[in-house]
């Protein structure tokens, strides 16, 4: 028996399986790539990436209009018609990289000052600190030269800045004043310049404090003033507006007391203000505060939100893809129509 050769209308003979479904393949690999990435990036990259910088500097200007002062000459306070607060911050880099060492993470030291002037410019008092934290966490790291104004300290939770990825809950806020922490209590989402802010609060009550080693008028020290049986009160209601994305603050407020009381240095043994004022930052401090802010937050929304969930969604469309394909390869081809003149021929023996 013989077959005749396929016809000029006849179909050729499928190709193998293997051949026939290379798209499918790659687009249900590059599917799995794409969704494995996405978590890859939220929760390995994102803690990786996200740092505080160890070479960070900046200040910052705020001001108490009108203010109360004690004129250290008269030991009675006096109203005046601004006092300006200084901040500085400026990022210790040889002492982060000698933390590290021991920590076994990446480091932030931060060398800062508050100075606080009266309206003649002159010095009212300065607070040095080392604040030393984590780079990614905000987390306070533990090692030696850790102190406000040149007291050794072991801070527990947050100062400055928030963590990344702020949440609606209360936290530990260090206090300089006091070197202890308190609460800060989430009190509601704010709208501040068009931007969504988490609002903070922190009231201290009146509590006793240490003198600033550093005193506006020669010859008095907190030593003097000791002897002298005066102390020194302070209670201060704190206020923040945080961006939840940095943690960064965009405007900060305080309304700040202090007094000394009784001893020899205060007539009569009762008390008198030393320095009383609504703490304000500055408006041009406040605008570029917010233009660095709103420039970060993109980085860290890359991060978390915009690449995670463009890799989710990117492989879920090429997984829909692969699959379409695949159906499609699998579908059974339809037989062609056999004509009258199409059969078989045989012979006889």
């Amino acid at each position: 028996m013989r077959r005749t050769p396929p016809g000029p209308g006849a179909h050729p003979a499928k190709p193998p399986r293997g051949m026939r479904r290379p798209a499918s393949l790659v687009l249900l690999g590059l599917a799995a790539f794409f969704a494995a990435l996405s978590p890859l990036m939220r929760w390995y990259a994102f803690p990786r990436l996200a740092k505080i910088p160890p070479s960070q500097y900046q200040d910052m200007v705020l001001e108490a209009r009108p203010a109360t002062l004690l004129d250290y000459g008269t030991m009675k306070a006096r109203q005046v018609p601004k006092v300006t607060i200084v901040q500085t911050l400026k990022g210790n880099v040889a002492e982060a990289h000698r933390v590290e060492r021991t920590a076994g993470r990446d480091v932030v030291v931060w060398d800062t000052l508050s100075f606080v002037a009266g309206p003649d410019g002159k010095m009212v008092s300065e607070i040095p600190e080392r604040y030393i934290f984590d780079a990614h966490s905000q987390e306070p790291v533990h090692a030696a030269g850790e102190m406000v104004d040149g007291d050794p300290v072991r801070r527990s939770g947050i100062e400055y800045k928030w963590p990344f990825l702020t949440e609606k809950r209360d936290y530990a806020y260090f206090d300089a004043q006091t070197r202890t922490s308190a609460p800060i209590h989430y009190e509601g989402t704010r709208t501040f310049h068009g931007l969504e802010v988490y609002y903070f609060e922190q009231t201290i009550p009146w509590t006793r404090v240490p003198l600033p080693k550093k005193m506006p008028v020669q010859g008095i020290t907190p030593q003097t003033v000791a002897k002298a049986g005066t102390t020194r009160w302070y209670s201060t209601k704190r206020m923040f507006w945080v961006d939840p994305v940095t943690g960064a603050p965009v405007d900060g407020e305080e309304i700040h007391q202090e007094e000394l009381r009784g001893g020899q240095l205060v007539p009569g043994g009762g008390k008198v203000t030393a320095f009383a004022g609504h703490v304000k930052m500055r408006a041009d401090y406040v605008a570029s505060t917010l233009a660095l802010v709103t420039s970060q937050r993109t980085l860290v929304l890359l991060l978390t939100s915009y690449l995670p969930w463009g890799f989710l969604a990117l492989g879920a469309a090429l997984l829909a893809a692969g699959l379409l394909l695949e159906a499609r390869g699998r579908r059974p081809r339809p037989r062609p129509a056999r004509s009258a003149s199409e059969g078989v021929v045989s012979g006889g023996p």
